[in-house]
């Protein structure tokens, strides 16, 4: 869809598995412009009222109203991610994240037109 937020939680665990990392910091980021990776709450009201929020800042329509729109109509998809942020850094604390109470790992999508992909960088020991 053009938008939509997925849980990516059990990904980025997976990956921090794989790396046998115990000690250390996780970082994961959107590799796209009109892309986001936060850390928030997985309840779906929340993500509704993301969207309402987003979309008061920045409406998708009409098009004409972003001096970007011309070739492509992704404008608000841009601004949507600068207000999402870019990336998450985590701590890992015996091979885990070290989350708060409800945090878990989300991919924003503000422009679902392409195949986008998320980077993950583990240091540590």
């Amino acid at each position: 869809t053009r938008r939509a937020f997925i849980n990516i939680t059990s990904q980025v665990e997976a990956a921090l598995r794989e790396s046998g990392i115990k000690e250390g910091l996780l970082l994961c980021n959107a590799m796209h412009i009109t892309a986001s990776v936060f850390i928030n709450d997985n309840e779906s009201g929340l993500h509704r009222d993301f969207e309402r929020f987003l979309e008061k800042l920045a409406p998708e329509k009409p098009y004409e109203q972003y001096d970007h729109n011309g070739f492509e109509d992704n404008a608000d998809a841009h601004l949507k991610r600068t207000i999402m942020g870019r990336e998450v850094v985590c701590a890992v604390t015996d091979g885990a994240l070290d989350f708060g109470p409800w945090e878990q790992i989300f991919y924003g999508e503000f422009d679902g037109k392409r195949d986008k992909r998320i980077l993950i960088k583990i240091i540590g020991e």
